[in-house]
């Protein structure tokens, strides 16, 4: 079954519904420098924000995380409190929020130093995931990504996917790979693969290939050859202003990219609204009752015609395009994106 999209509810209605999308992953608060040196506090996380654009474009969600009862935790529990999204543990924790320190080039493109130790987003385990998940009888999708794959907490997120994965949910897992975050890179990207395993939809960007070290000519030969080892329906590659590829495992693929140059303020976030975006299309689809999701016997997500392919990308890129013209991760609306979709042409092209 496919639940419609709503893109504004009142918070009644909202209850009333059952929660589609369950994420799992880091909640931190950015530090991002500014041109004249000072540090400008943002709510973020690449989970976080993806729990947030989800919630904001009407997708019911649930983030599994515990958040800390201080003041960052505080806000960040209120940001997805404001999104419409259900937190399943309400209760704060004492453990501190994480903290990032964000510089950003003179393209807008933000590096990053993570400061995790002991924080409130890791005390969390696979049972209290799992327990968490099963608890939600409408859940369709599961999804994490970045920090949460760290080789530390390999213990944690892989057997929670695996669990997901074999209860018939969807797994969706981004890669964006954050090497500045670890000491072991090897083990890191060795756990990032082990999670990429389970997933029917993967995303990665061409940054995120190079890090996994993910050998072919090009960014889209490199994007091909990891989707073939691993079991993922589908993967989605970002290129930043070259625009985004969805590839199917059957040979299918297609490529959005905007037509005209946009006015990036910066990318922080931007990636993490464009998978929102996609599995908002993908949940709800052009006609809003297509079961999009269906899992065929053994796990794989029934693939999509091309057309339905080329939307889901569109939708997506879209998403992106609306938060990297503003400053910070601010995600659009579901009618923002529709809107703009409608005012913006994107071009697209198909392959295979």
């Amino acid at each position: 079954m496919v639940f419609p999209i709503q893109s504004a509810l009142a918070p009644a209605a909202a209850d009333a519904l059952p929660v589609q999308v369950a994420t799992a992953g880091e909640a931190l608060f950015d530090l991002i420098e500014e041109s004249d040196g000072r540090l400008r506090p943002c709510a973020g996380g690449a989970v976080y924000n993806l729990t947030r654009a989800l919630g904001l474009q009407g997708v019911r969600t649930q983030y599994l995380n515990p958040l800390s009862g201080d003041l960052l935790g505080r806000q960040l529990a209120r940001g997805l409190h404001d999104a419409g999204v259900a937190l399943a543990a309400p209760a704060p924790v004492r453990a501190p929020s994480a903290l990032a320190l964000a510089a950003l080039d003179a393209e807008g493109k933000a590096s990053y130093s993570f400061y995790r130790d002991g924080v409130a987003d890791r005390q969390v385990t696979a049972e209290a995931l799992i327990a968490a998940c099963a608890a939600l009888p409408g859940l369709q999708v599961v999804a994490t990504g970045c920090l949460a794959l760290v080789a530390q907490d390999a213990a944690i997120y892989p057997p929670w996917l695996a669990a997901e994965r074999a209860a018939g949910r969807m797994v969706v897992v981004d890669a964006n790979l954050r090497l500045s975050a670890v000491d072991d890179p090897a083990a890191y990207r060795a756990n990032v693969m082990a999670a990429l395993q389970h997933a029917h939809l993967i995303k990665v960007s061409d940054d995120d290939l190079e890090a996994l070290a993910v050998p072919g000519a090009d960014a889209l030969a490199r994007a091909r050859h990891l989707q073939q080892q691993t079991q993922a329906q589908w993967l989605a590659l970002t290129l930043g202003p070259g625009g985004a590829w969805l590839l199917q495992r059957d040979g299918q693929a297609v490529h959005a990219r905007e037509e005209t140059p946009l006015t990036v303020v910066d990318t922080v976030g931007a990636g993490d609204c464009f998978l929102a975006g996609l599995i908002t299309a993908l949940l709800a689809g052009p006609e809003r009752g297509e079961a999009a999701l269906a899992l065929r016997p053994g796990g794989l997500a029934a693939p999509l015609a091309e057309d339905r392919l080329r939307s889901v990308l569109r939708h997506a890129l879209a998403s992106a395009s609306h938060c990297v013209e503003r400053a910070g991760c601010t995600p659009p609306r579901y009618g923002e994106v529709c809107e703009r979709l409608a005012s913006r042409p994107l071009a697209t092209t198909a392959h295979g």
